[in-house]
């Protein structure tokens, strides 16, 4: 290992480390930081002793990385070097170095925040960003800080953003490492579909066999395209020397280290692998990659709830990486299966996990460190805070936190197990129900992509029954039976077939998910807001509560996938705590009265809702009032005198608005009914009651009373005219008030009225002998002597036997019974 490209910077990076508590290790592909680097610090003295421990993020790489040290110190696993993963640990009291995945740190910082027997944690491959990743960083700079000063902290990875995470470990130094790799060619072909990809792979590696001295790497986006890729390899032989060798995270641990040792008596390997092959780790004799350009990642999934993995493009970052698997060990050839022009519309680098995941695992693993507010950890991309409130408030109804956002027994149980929040929910009230082994099953079966075939029906209980009974192939039993094994395992469950029904376990992973029928057969409302259906013809479609796994995920009503039957007994006793009993006084739109009932619901189902026979009475005048909001202003009883009253009021609100006439405009007196109306609704329960009314003397009563001596004055009703006639004002509208008579009464006023102590000008209509308007002016003496000369022209000859004299501010004005 002496001829790595690593082995010239060890002492920069050794010194640095003793400097400063957090350094970067910017390390090119091949330079061996995997296996060297924990070696090389292993004795140095700031370690005080103290392990090394390193986290890389897959289970594979981790074990992989602590075989390649013990070997080159010819001990066994499990002496200096050991490692810790899921199901799976090689420890010993003399071990230095540690290899771990990133689950198992957050496990022990939870158990132990000090890291008492670390000196130094290595973040390898940190440019994946997994969501455990960042978060144990997260929660490492936060022991360091408040617990371990001490407490030294390497990130190392081959494509980074220096300055930036530089800047985020508080000015870190940034330690570069050339790499060590060998020429690789690079060649383009045609995208596949991605219904054909398995037989595009197949010919592919079919095609290029011939080219490759070693072995090939055959990068799929996940299992099920790899079982399908080998499938369709065995269709034709291929070569004596040639084995298929598979290779993805949820294979037999045996069975991974198998693919990785080096090929014997000639043999050529064909391997069909994940993103597991991606970094970290080398596969002998491999000097060929295709690439399928497509790879399964993690996505907040809206039909379950939960993470799910997408398949998706990769980045050209991940690309690379892939590439350079071919050139580890020799000179090799990359066979990319799309157009070359398509690698510019590929992402420079993979999103964050925390950006676009559920975040729900991680607020449980906050709220167990005793964090409710992420933004005071020091996260490199802090979560999105919709998400996380939203991941926080699922917490909440899974009784993982209690009414003040604190971490509950039961959430301390929940993140003890290495599950989503869901179904370590399930799994912990499982356990209080002796219905583990069936809550252990469920939770392998909904992991289960397949699940058994759409064509199996809806109904979850009648898939786990169809599992038990043998209904299935034996490859998907005996993947559903291990993952059941684990489980157990993990949560220490027992032979446990208690009396639960199966809807009682996914309703309590899914609270948010419990249905209720309404209208239609098949349509449901779900606890959680919104509504659900399923086809007539299901035979849950006539159960009047459902517990729902998964959905489409769709807006508005989801399909539902799959889901069991829930008892109303079963559900009454299961979430008693959560059921809340209230009573409800409201408007009723539709019959236009109050309704008042007491209910008692779960979430946005209603149980129970029985007549109220006492209600509040504040209540009722409240849901009378918003009734009136709804209807609007003109559901109230509002009388001619009225309608005057409030117009007068508008109008002196409008020029003298320092005076604190009140503003009864529609806005206002909307956005305040419940100030200056819901007082005097009592007793009224329905539209008809409001009949009852004395709108008038409510407006009144909005006046203050010094004010109401000075409305005539300022606002008179009526004003004379020379005619001798009493004409009501009109202060309809926003503008100045009108007055409107006919032209003869008017003969002499050359001064246009004024009121609110002259602050307004009338605006004077004035009409012909028929009522119909001829002029409009605020200037009387103008019209007089400019407008009515050309009135007087038009109108005598149309209405002669009427005065139209030459000079009207000289005439008498005609009386009003002069005027027909």
């Amino acid at each position: 290992m002496t001829d790595l490209p690593i082995t010239a910077i060890l002492p920069s990076l050794a010194k640095a480390l003793a400097g400063h508590a957090n350094v970067i290790l910017a390390a090119e592909p091949g330079a061996g930081k995997t296996t060297r680097v924990p070696l090389a610090l292993m004795a140095e003295t700031w370690l005080q002793g103290r392990k090394i421990v390193m986290l890389e993020p897959r289970r594979l790489a981790a074990r992989a990385a602590a075989a390649r040290m013990a070997q080159s110190l010819n001990e066994p696993v499990g002496a200096t070097v050991g490692y810790a993963v899921r199901l799976d640990r090689k420890v010993s009291a003399q071990t230095r170095i540690e290899v771990v995945t990133e689950g198992i740190l957050t496990r022990r910082l939870q158990t132990d925040p000090t890291l008492s027997d670390v000196g130094l944690l290595i973040f390898d491959e940190f440019h994946e960003r997994s969501l455990d990743g960042d978060l144990g960083l997260a929660l490492a700079l936060d022991a360091q800080a408040a617990l371990r000063e001490d407490l030294k902290i390497l990130v190392m990875s081959a494509t980074l953003d220096e300055v930036r995470l530089s800047k985020h470990l508080g000015d870190a130094p940034v330690i570069s490492a050339p790499g060590r790799t060998f020429p690789v060619e690079t060649r383009y072909g045609d995208r596949p579909e991605r219904a054909t990809l398995p037989r595009d792979m197949a010919r592919a590696i079919r095609s290029h066999l011939g080219e490759a001295k070693g072995g090939i790497l055959a990068f799929l986006p996940g299992e099920a395209e790899i079982r399908r890729t080998e499938d369709a390899l065995k269709e034709t032989p291929l070569p004596a020397n040639a084995k298929v060798m598979p290779l993805y995270g949820a294979m037999a641990l045996a069975d991974q280290d198998q693919v990785l040792k080096p090929a014997t008596d000639g043999t050529r390997k064909i391997v069909l692998a994940t993103t597991i092959a991606e970094t970290s780790l080398t596969i002998d004799g491999i000097d060929m990659v295709i690439d399928s350009g497509l790879k399964r990642a993690p996505r907040f999934d809206p039909a379950t709830g939960m993470t799910a993995l997408e398949t998706i493009r990769v980045s050209q970052a991940s690309a690379d990486q892939r590439r350079g698997r071919a050139g580890r060990q020799s000179p090799g050839l990359c066979i990319r299966l799309w157009p070359e022009q398509e690698m510019r519309a590929l992402k420079a680098h993979d999103e964050p996990e925390i950006l676009i995941a559920d975040l729900a695992p991680l607020a449980l693993e906050l709220a167990n460190w005793g964090v409710r507010d992420a933004g005071s950890l020091r996260f490199l991309d802090p979560p999105p805070a919709a998400a996380f409130a939203q991941a926080r408030d699922l917490l909440g109804e899974l009784d993982a936190l209690d009414g003040t956002g604190t971490v509950t027994a039961m959430g301390k149980m929940m993140a003890r197990l290495p599950l989503h929040p869901r179904l370590a929910h399930m799994i912990a009230r499982a356990r209080e129900l002796k219905a583990g082994t069936m809550a252990a099953d469920l939770a392998a079966l909904l992991s289960e992509r397949d699940l058994l075939g759409r064509e199996a029906g809806a109904d979850l209980g009648e898939r786990l029954a169809a599992l038990r009974r043998g209904n299935a192939s034996k490859a998907l039993r005996e993947r559903i039976n291990s993952a059941a094994r684990q489980i157990r395992g993990i949560a220490d469950i027992r032979d446990e077939e208690g009396d639960v029904a199966p809807g009682v376990l996914v309703a309590l992973a899914w609270p948010d998910r419990i249905a209720q029928a309404r209208g239609a057969r098949g349509r449901f409302r779900l606890s959680g807001g919104g509504g659900a259906i399923l086809p007539e013809h299901d035979p849950l479609a006539r159960e009047p509560f459902l517990a729902v796994a998964t959905t489409d995920g769709t807006s508005g009503d989801q399909k539902i996938f799959l889901a069991a039957a829930l008892a109303r007994e079963d559900l009454e006793s299961t979430f008693a705590s959560h059921i809340e009993q209230a009573d409800i006084v409201r408007w009723d739109s539709r019959a236009q009265i109050v309704v008042a009932n007491r209910q008692r619901k779960l979430g946005a189902l209603i149980l129970d809702d029985k007549p109220l026979a006492t209600p509040d009475p504040e209540q009722i005048a409240e849901a009378m009032t918003k009734g009136i909001a709804e209807m609007g202003l003109s559901s109230l009883p509002w009388s001619d005198a009225t309608h005057s009253l409030r117009n007068r009021l508008r109008f002196l609100s409008r020029v003298l608005p320092d005076v604190g006439w009140p503003d009864l405009s529609d806005a206002a007196l909307l956005a305040n009914l419940s100030d200056w109306l819901t007082p005097y609704l009592a007793g009224m329960t329905r539209r008809a009651h409001l009949d009852r009314l004395d709108m008038f003397a409510i407006i009144s009563n909005l006046m203050p009373h010094e004010l109401k001596r000075r409305l005539d004055k300022l606002a008179p009703r009526h004003v004379a005219i020379p005619s001798g006639a009493e004409i009501t004002i009109d202060y309809d509208g926003d503008g100045d008030p009108v007055l409107r008579a006919r032209l003869q009464e008017m003969f002499g006023l050359a001064d246009t009225p004024r009121i609110a102590d002259g602050r307004a000008l009338l605006r004077i209509e004035l009409l012909s002998p028929a009522r119909r308007p001829l002029a409009v002016t605020q200037d009387l003496k103008s019209f007089w002597a400019n407008a009515y000369p050309q009135v007087r022209s038009e109108m005598r000859g149309r209405y002669p036997k009427h005065p139209w004299p030459e000079d009207p501010m000289n005439t008498p004005a005609v009386k009003p019974n002069r005027i027909r």
